[in-house]
């Protein structure tokens, strides 16, 4: 629990934010739009979970 917390803990500075996936803080390959990273938001398309997001085909 305290490693979590230290994860959300807001920054001294401001130039220190990053932007963390919601649901496992992972900082790298962040979906802005979504709040996500793209492992975090490929699972959820593919399950259908997230409202207008399909698999591109063409």
């Amino acid at each position: 629990m305290p490693r979590k917390a230290q994860l959300f803990k807001q920054p001294k500075f401001r130039v220190r934010h990053r932007n963390r996936c919601s649901i496992c803080g992972r900082p790298r390959g962040y979906i802005r739009r979504f709040g996500l990273c793209r492992m975090c938001f490929r699972k959820l398309a593919s399950e259908g979970k997230i409202p207008g997001v399909r698999k591109a085909s063409w």
